[in-house]
């Protein structure tokens, strides 16, 4: 997403930092339309204990910038300014931890899947570095998952005096959309299993 301010944003940021996805030298071909917030999750569907914002709608950030990354160019991934729209909301918790993210991504015809290979291409060029004496990694836990159809992806900020900060992400192709969900390790895979189907079923 463009994608450091804290500890979590680091690897959102890695995976999320603000611009708008789209580098000066890219083509800007298509403009965003206003997305259907009904393939977001709600709140219910991260459990009781989750708060949902507003769905935004609008270009959202690309999920997967890593501008802290020395390997990372935003102009080598041209995918991003092929969608059509997006919408995206923020889930939070009432301790104030972690919060939790969706977007779901409209692209033209053909590009939703070089879209996957984009994020594929982070994942190898971004594998690990360092960020403000952290240190940022990503493991593809599961390359084909969801029988086939979406990426699970462990990430690990490495904080050298606190517990490592560890963070899944889902990513799930389905024709021309794809969803991609951030969720703060929730201890146990059944639910970010669990999770992953209910973002696939929200496709449709």
């Amino acid at each position: 997403m463009p994608v450091v301010v804290s500890a979590l944003m680091v690897m959102a940021a890695g995976c999320h930092r603000g611009e708008s996805g789209v580098g000066p030298d890219e083509p800007h071909t298509v403009n965003a339309e206003r997305g259907d917030p009904s393939p977001l999750l709600g709140a219910g569907d991260l459990g009781a204990e989750w708060h949902e914002d507003d769905a935004r709608t609008g270009l959202a950030s690309w999920p997967w910038e890593q501008d802290s990354c020395p390997n990372y160019r935003s102009s080598d991934y041209l995918a991003k300014s092929h969608r059509r729209a997006a919408v995206e909301r923020y889930y939070r918790l009432s301790d104030g931890s972690s919060p939790a993210h969706h977007v779901v991504e409209t692209y033209e015809p053909g590009w939703a899947e070089r879209n996957v290979d984009d994020v594929r291409r982070v994942l190898l060029r971004c594998a690990s570095y360092p960020v403000l004496g952290s240190h940022v990694s990503f493991d593809v836990v599961d390359p084909h998952y969801l029988a086939g159809a979406g990426i699970l992806v462990r990430g690990r900020i490495a904080h050298p005096d606190t517990p490592n900060t560890i963070t899944y992400f889902v990513v799930v192709k389905r024709g021309d959309t794809v969803s991609t969900v951030r969720l703060p390790d929730p201890g146990s895979r059944a639910v970010v299993d669990s999770i992953a189907a209910r973002a696939v079923a929200r496709l449709g």
